[in-house]
């Protein structure tokens, strides 16, 4: 038996919820499903036929956004360890900000489970990067690479969850700490992002 696509009308509602759950949380992040559905212009009922509660909604919050963030690690191409690891953090760092509370609502306990198993071609990229930048000498030698990786995932958490994404120099902040726990000098992250300013430069064109 073939099953039916979606009517478009219930296409767009889906996709208007969770706009609205975005730009909601961001002002509130308790904001309840009433608040949600009324931002999109919804009935709490409409709501409800797309997703089962609240928990829901921010678990499908979750997966979108980890379908961004695992492409923009795709993106990431450079041979240089330290400039892939830079870019990458410079690049998930714009795409957070954007969505901050939402972001920050993925990172909390009661839903790291979820969100690790979403963001798991993100994490191996991670793990690979830490891997080959260890075994070329740019990252320190001193942890393994799982532990290693590990901790810079747990730094990326804590920028994302208390950075001002709003203040000036947020994003060189946000790569500069991940350089540094990768084991580069803070001298070595000057060098680094002053020959390729491209990397955070989009943050002083915002």
């Amino acid at each position: 038996m073939t099953t039916r696509a979606p009517r478009r009308d219930a296409v767009e509602n889906r996709a208007g919820i969770l706009s609205a759950a975005r730009s909601t949380l961001a002002n509130d992040p308790h904001a309840s499903v009433d608040v949600i559905a009324r931002s999109a212009g919804l009935s709490r009922r409409t709501l409800y036929g797309h997703f089962d509660d609240r928990d829901a909604l921010i678990r499908e919050l979750i997966s979108s956004g980890a379908q961004r963030f695992n492409a923009i690690a795709e993106s990431v191409t450079d041979a240089d360890s330290r400039i892939a690891l830079a870019r990458l953090a410079a690049l998930l760092w714009r795409e957070a900000a954007h969505v901050q509370v939402a972001a920050a609502l993925a990172l909390d306990e009661a839903h790291v489970e979820h969100t690790a198993e979403a963001l798991a071609p993100l994490r191996r990229t991670v793990a690979t990067l830490t891997r080959r930048g260890q075994d070329d000498g740019s990252f320190r030698t001193d942890l393994a690479a799982p532990t290693l990786a590990r901790l810079i995932e747990e730094m990326a958490r804590t920028v994302i969850s208390r950075t001002d994404a709003t203040s000036s120099g947020a994003a060189n902040l946000a790569v500069r700490t991940v350089l540094s726990i990768a084991g580069l000098s803070w001298r070595e992250a000057d060098e680094l992002l002053a020959s390729h300013p491209e990397i955070v430069a989009a943050e002083a064109s915002e």
